[in-house]
């Protein structure tokens, strides 16, 4: 952790994931008390967004325009419920992380902001299609003095982005692509020689069909895996969880 920092250490997250009810409720406008209420039913609340048939040229625009704050609960009950696990990759991006790094998706910002604190690292761009996620972590980061280190972004095109990443995030994001196989091909060309890419992936809806913003055709699965196995050689790590890290193929 940087002099200075806020406390962003594995003790910390395992408390209150980095305090993020009372800091989602200041940024909701309401009590922690009834941001607390609302958790359990959102990621039904996310769900019945869906429009059914999903057009997968519209992925895009769902995420950004359609969802609002809705995904912001679905990922404050996800990470404050499944404390033990999400700190099993922070363990992990502890090992790897520095230099410059992508976090591709962020989300609700716990590792951009984990990782804006670790003394190996320089600097964090954090990237996400939801105007509410970015509004959200870039609060956060200032509460924690870290807005000079993390930057959020909307996409890779933004001009203030590094050509190349010594490490790569993209957790929970790949199965919500309409071409995942196409993103890690940019992954590739965005990072440095020496880099890795922290990655995960759920291409299934569902057993009850829980999950109905997941991609999971075979034939876009197949190109996902020969993608992968293509362009990334795996790097072995102890931790049992999903996340898998990869450096690029020689």
């Amino acid at each position: 952790m940087q002099p200075g920092s806020a406390d962003l250490s594995l003790e910390a997250f395992m408390a209150s994931g980095f305090d993020l009810l009372a800091q989602l409720a200041r940024y909701l406008g309401c009590s922690p008390a009834h941001l607390r209420e609302r958790l359990p039913s959102s990621t039904d609340e996310l769900a019945a967004l869906h429009p059914g048939a999903f057009d997968p040229e519209r992925a895009g625009s769902f995420y950004e325009d359609t969802v609002g704050t809705s995904h912001l609960l679905e990922l404050a009950a996800w990470h404050l419920g499944s404390r033990d696990y999400i700190a099993d990759t922070l363990r992990l991006q502890q090992r790897f992380a520095c230099g410059t790094v992508l976090d591709f998706g962020g989300g609700i910002g716990s590792h951009a902001l984990a990782a804006a604190a670790l003394p190996a690292v320089d600097a964090v761009w954090y990237v996400d299609l939801n105007p509410h996620n970015r509004a959200f972590v870039s609060q956060r980061a200032q509460e924690f003095g870290l807005s000079e280190r993390l930057k959020c972004c909307r996409d890779l095109d933004d001009p203030s982005l590094p050509q190349r990443f010594d490490t790569l995030l993209c957790l929970d994001v790949l199965e919500h692509l309409a071409d995942p196989a196409g993103q890690l091909e940019q992954f590739a060309e965005r990072m440095a020689p020496s880099a890795t890419a922290l990655l995960n992936w759920y291409f299934f809806k569902g057993f009850a069909g829980e999950y109905p913003f997941h991609f999971d055709d075979p034939a876009l699965v197949e190109r996902f895996f020969r993608t992968l196995q293509s362009r990334f050689l795996e790097v072995f790590h102890p931790y049992l969880i999903t996340t898998r890290a990869y450096r690029l193929m020689a």
